[in-house]
Order: C-alpha cells, then sequence, then structure tokens
C-alpha cells in the first residue's frame, strides 16, 4: 500500500488524507476461534469493485459445516467460567474501544479477569479501528462504492462512537431488588442470551458490525456474523484487529458467505440462541419462519422501508429541498430510511419540484475514491437491473420524469439522479422500496389526507415532517406509524437513539440502552429468609 501522506479537500471544510492506493487485501478467509481457516468446501466467491466492475479478490465461501464450527466456537467460549464469562464488564467495554487505537498495547491474563474487563476491551477494539479508519475507509470505498470522504468521515466515525457507548455500558448492566412478602427476598439478573448469529447488509457493513457487535459483547454474548457475500472485507479486516485487541478466542467469529447457505444455517441453526439480521423484509420472513422451526430462538429484525417525508407550506424551504434531497440521494439511495415518498403541500409543490430538479442535476458521478465525485455506483448488477426496471416502470404509468432516468457511463453500475413529479400512491415507484436515486414528488392537501397516505404502507421504519407550525409537527408525529420521526431534518442519529421499525420494517430496537435488550436474558431469584426463633 502507499505510505504517502497525501490529503484531498473535505467539501464541509479541512481536509481529509487520500485513500490509499493499491490496497493490497490482507484477510480473506473465515475467522473462528481467533484463527484464519479455509472454507471446509474449498470454495471461494469473488468480491466485486461495482464502479469498475473488476474483481477485488476471492473470498472463502463459508457454507453450513463452517457455521457449524464456528457456532462450537461461540458456544465454547461461553460457557460458565469462561475468560469471556469471568471477566469484568467494564474490561469488555475496553476491549469494544480498544477495537475503535493499538496506542495502548497491554499483554492481559484473561484466565483471571472479572467483569469489568469486558468494557476495556472494547475499548481497545475502538482504538484499533480508528488507528486503522484509513485502510477501513478505503476497503469500504472500493469494495461497496461508498464515497471515501463519507466513509472516512462518517462510517468510521460512527461505528467508533457506537463500539464506545456500548464499553461504556458493559459495567453498568444489572437488575433490581423486587419488593414482596417479608418473609422472601427477590431480585432479577440481567444475563446475557448465549450465542448470537448477526447477519450484515451491503450497505453499510461496518457501522452496521459495530450496531450488532457493541450491544452484543458489552452483555457478555458471544457471536457468529455473516457479512453480506458483496462486502465482507471490512469485517474480516475488523476481525484481525478483535484479535490484536485481545479478545478471547471464540467471542467473535467471522463466516463470509451466502444468504441461502451460511445465513440459512445460522437462522436454523439448534445451538444459536438469538439471531439479529438487517437487510430486506422478504429475507427478514424467512429467518424468522426459520428460528421458529428449530429451537425458537430470539429474533431482532431491522428491515425495509419507503419512508415518507411531509413537506408543508410553511417549512424552510432551503432547509426542506436539501433534507429531502439528502434524505433520498444519500448514498445513492441505498438506505432504508430513504425519504422515498416525498409529499409536498400543493401550495408549494411547483417550486419544490424545480428547486429539487436543481439540485439533483449538481452531481458528479465516478470512482467514489475521487474527492471530486459526489455519486458512486450502486452495489451490484442485481440492485442496478431493479432500479432501472423500477425508473421505466414510473415512466410507463404516467410519472413525469423531470431528471436523470437511466444509466451513467460505460462501466460500472452507476444510474443517474432521477426525480420524479405528478407520482400517485398506486404507481410501483411510491409503492416499492427502490434502493436507489431516485426521488418521487407527490402532491397533498390536508393534513388528514397526507397522514392518511403517509400510513397507508405495509412498512414503517421512519418519517419526515417540515414545518415551522411545532403543534403540527407534534400532533403528525403522533400520528405516524414509524420507528423515527424527524422534525425540520433527516437522518439526524446518534448510538443513544434506539433505531427500528413499525409493522413489516422489523422487531425490536437497536442503539442506545433499548439495544442492550436485544441482548439480555431477565432471571428473576427469590430467596426465602429464615425466621428467628421467637
Amino acid at each position: 500500500m502507499s505510505s504517502k501522506k497525501q490529503t484531498q479537500a473535505n467539501p464541509a471544510g479541512g481536509t481529509i488524507p487520500a485513500p490509499i492506493s493499491n490496497l493490497k487485501i490482507q484477510h480473506t478467509k473465515i475467522f473462528i476461534n481467533n484463527e484464519w481457516h479455509n472454507s471446509v468446501s474449498g470454495k471461494k466467491f469473488p468480491v466485486l469493485n461495482p464502479a469498475t466492475e473488476e474483481k477485488i479478490c476471492d473470498v472463502e465461501e463459508g457454507d453450513k459445516e463452517d457455521v457449524n464450527k464456528a457456532v462450537k466456537a461461540a458456544r465454547e467460549a461461553f460457557q460458565f467460567g469462561s475468560p469471556w464469562r469471568t471477566m469484568d464488564a467494564s474490561e469488555r467495554g475496553r476491549l469494544l474501544n480498544k477495537l475503535a487505537d493499538l496506542m495502548e498495547r497491554e499483554h492481559l491474563t484473561l484466565a483471571t479477569m472479572d467483569a469489568s474487563e469486558r468494557g476495556r476491551l472494547l475499548n481497545k477494539l475502538a482504538d484499533l479501528m480508528e488507528r486503522d479508519r484509513l485502510i477501513l475507509a478505503t476497503i469500504e470505498s472500493i469494495n461497496g462504492g461508498k464515497l471515501f470522504s463519507n466513509a472516512y468521515l462518517m462510517d468510521i466515525s460512527t461505528s467508533l462512537k457506537i463500539i464506545r457507548y456500548y464499553a461504556s455500558w458493559a459495567d453498568k448492566i444489572h437488575g433490581s431488588t423486587i419488593p414482596i412478602d417479608g418473609k422472601f427476598f427477590s431480585y432479577t439478573r440481567h444475563e446475557p442470551i448465549g450465542v448470537c448469529g448477526q447477519i450484515l447488509p451491503w450497505n453499510f457493513p461496518l457501522v452496521v458490525l459495530a450496531v450488532k457487535i457493541g450491544p452484543a459483547l458489552c452483555c457478555g454474548n458471544t457471536v457468529v456474523v455473516k457479512p453480506a457475500e458483496q462486502t465482507p472485507l471490512s469485517a474480516l479486516y475488523v476481525a484481525s484487529l478483535i484479535k490484536e485487541a485481545g479478545i478471547p478466542p471464540g467471542v467473535v467469529n467471522i463466516v463470509p458467505g451466502y444468504g441461502p447457505t451460511a445465513g440459512a444455517a445460522i437462522s436454523s441453526h439448534m445451538d444459536v440462541d438469538k439471531v439479529a439480521f438487517t437487510g430486506s423484509t422478504e429475507v427478514g420472513l424467512l429467518i424468522k419462519e426459520a428460528a421458529g422451526k428449530s429451537n425458537l430462538k430470539r429474533v431482532s429484525l431491522e428491515l425495509g422501508g419507503k419512508s415518507p417525508c411531509i413537506v408543508f407550506a410553511d417549512a424552510d424551504l432551503d432547509s426542506a429541498v436539501e433534507f429531502a434531497h439528502q434524505g433520498v440521494f444519500f448514498h445513492q439511495g441505498q438506505c432504508c430510511i430513504a425519504a422515498s415518498r416525498l409529499f409536498v403541500e400543493e401550495a408549494i409543490y411547483d417550486k419544490f419540484v424545480q428547486r429539487s430538479v436543481e439540485r439533483a442535476k449538481k452531481y458528479t458521478l465516478g470512482n467514489p475514491l475521487n474527492p471530486e465525485v459526489q455519486q458512486g455506483p450502486q452495489i451490484d448488477k442485481e440492485q442496478y437491473t431493479k432500479i432501472l426496471d423500477l425508473i421505466e416502470s414510473g415512466k410507463k404509468e404516467g410519472a413525469k420524469l423531470e431528471c436523470g432516468g437511466g444509466p451513467f457511463g460505460n462501466k460500472g453500475y452507476f444510474i443517474q439522479p432521477t426525480v420524479f413529479s405528478n407520482v400517485t400512491d398506486e404507481m410501483r415507484i411510491a409503492k416499492e422500496e427502490i434502493f436507489g436515486p431516485v426521488q418521487q414528488i407527490m402532491k397533498f392537501k390536508t393534513i388528514d389526507e397526507v397522514v392518511k397516505r403517509a400510513n397507508n404502507t405495509s412498512y414503517g421504519l421512519a418519517a419526515g415532517i417540515f414545518t415551522k407550525d411545532l403543534d403540527k409537527a407534534l400532533t403528525i408525529s403522533s400520528a405516524l406509524q414509524a420507528g423515527t420521526v424527524w422534525v425540520n431534518c433527516y437522518g439526524a442519529s446518534s448510538p443513544q437513539a434506539p433505531f427500528g421499525g413499525f409493522k413489516m420494517s422489523g422487531n425490536g430496537r437497536e442503539l442506545g440502552k433499548y439495544g442492550l435488550h436485544e441482548y439480555l436474558e431477565v432471571k428473576t431469584v427469590t430467596v426465602k429468609i429464615s425466621e428467628k426463633n421467637s
């Protein structure tokens, strides 16, 4: 890899380092018990750069037998009395943080650690990720088509914040005493669930890895992680940091592979106690079915969305246009929370459409490693084809194509920023999750009308409201069926704020203290108190 200390301009101000040229991918094997393994089958699968359609490398293809090995390692690491179970909780947090700088090196005798050590190890993990953020950002860009500047400034920073947030929780997880009959002493214990299978998406591979392993590890669980087959490289690099941080063998195992094989093996495994999945609603249904047919394992799901964004005539027009734009075009539209049903009040509709089209036409498309580029490629040919098909359906069903509407360039999975007006609720582009750079702008007249239309979907992940009227904002926030509602902004988040969906956008919550509940069992212990002899 290049060692030159190059920098590039940051549109938000200041400079960031240039991506690593000719980055050598070091980790392509399965990670089990803190060791690298070939797949049992001997099979590998290619990983592509979506900007060039060229192969980056081949990765070992995990399958059922590899998942079995990983689950066995995770189960052994979870056994009562193991180094991980006897580690002090705060040390788990430090380990997560060390996954985010290696400037501090310690040799730890893990077998003698008590629970407070876990938080410390999580912090160590975070430190290491911060040390290697340039490598991780470059991997995210070449493997997932993510703008390098976004990966470096946003994705890595978000991942570090999440891991450090949960590192700080590690020694603060405890039960409570319960007042019952005076002859008894009753209390609760919050205990780790056990072996947790975690299946990651391709759009935010590093961020969601942090979202999954942060709470799981701080609660004392062990994990088997399956990254998306399109984007396994950042998770495999983090595996090397897991080992360097001093997290004991078997606690984190990473098995790259395909959903119908490796993912299905995790979902149906009789010795996996919980599965967490981020991805499509269709796959979420399969995972829940597999969990029910196997051992009734706990399931948490963060699934698809078709989120409404409502703009009233009294809104700050410039702000609303920009937030609505970023809400659907960020990362090429490949976001579950994308503001992909934009409702604009009739009085400002034409002006809003005009401003939105002007904004969409400002993009430069190309290699996401290039600092001049504002939009990269879609993740793969399947998604590229699906998006173009939906755009064609919008044209055929009578929506007005204001700009874009087709592919861009001769190489890579690039699609022009596309804006439709005169969209009606029955059109496919208004109902289906597009997951691409396509903005659909619909018109409304009354509050009752727009609330009814906004809720008329099987999804319920997020929503946005733009108005200067606080009463209106609070009333509509209460009426919308969505796990997150943003008022006069869109996409704002933090590790402390819980995230998840209503209806078919998922089950359970991630982030914040609610995210801990998904990785804990509550046990009640009641002790009879001996009565004194009179």
